[in-house]
């Protein structure tokens, strides 16, 4: 049961980020993002690390996609005129993807990957909770300042391109 579930949480995966890849509207894209995204937190649902589930599932699924999305509706992507990438884009492209594959085929490889040992370590929420808002809520709250700042500076942005004001 665990290698079915497992095997159906890759496809995902795998299917989602070839879609972001692969799709032509920015919005499917995105959409695809957030199946990928909700895949390996199903990874994570199999590791028995919850915690980083549920993260996964509120901050990368929901906050960080809708913050994408946010973005490409206030740049004027469509305002843009697609055009052919250039050859020489191309070939750069190429030669980087088959060189970061070799490199990932080549660390799997080489990597003494460690055994499942049966037992499975597990830590409790209020311990984790604890951490969070005791030695890390500065560094939590600065993080969401930055990301604050980042969207009103593309609400500013996108109404100058517009020709409002505030």
């Amino acid at each position: 049961m665990t290698q079915a579930f497992f095997d159906l949480v890759a496809a995902v995966v795998i299917v989602g980020a070839l879609g972001v890849v692969m799709a032509r509207s920015t919005v499917y894209a995105a959409l695809f993002l957030i199946a990928s995204l909700l895949g390996v937190a199903g990874v994570y649902v199999l590791l028995a690390t919850e915690f980083l589930a549920l993260v996964q599932l509120l901050i990368y699924g929901g906050a960080v996609t809708v913050l994408l999305l946010f973005a490409l509706m206030l740049t004027h992507v469509r305002d843009l005129r697609e055009r052919a990438p250039e050859p020489a884009q191309r070939l750069g492209a190429l030669l980087a993807g088959g060189g970061l594959l070799a490199g990932f085929i080549t660390m799997v490889y080489r990597t003494r990957w460690p055994r499942d040992n049966g037992t499975i370590t597990s830590i409790d929420f209020n311990t984790i909770g604890n951490a969070l808002f005791n030695r890390w809520a500065v560094p939590f709250e600065i993080a969401s300042g930055v990301l604050l700042v980042a969207l009103v500076g593309a609400v500013v942005i996108a109404m100058q391109e517009e020709g409002e004001h505030l």
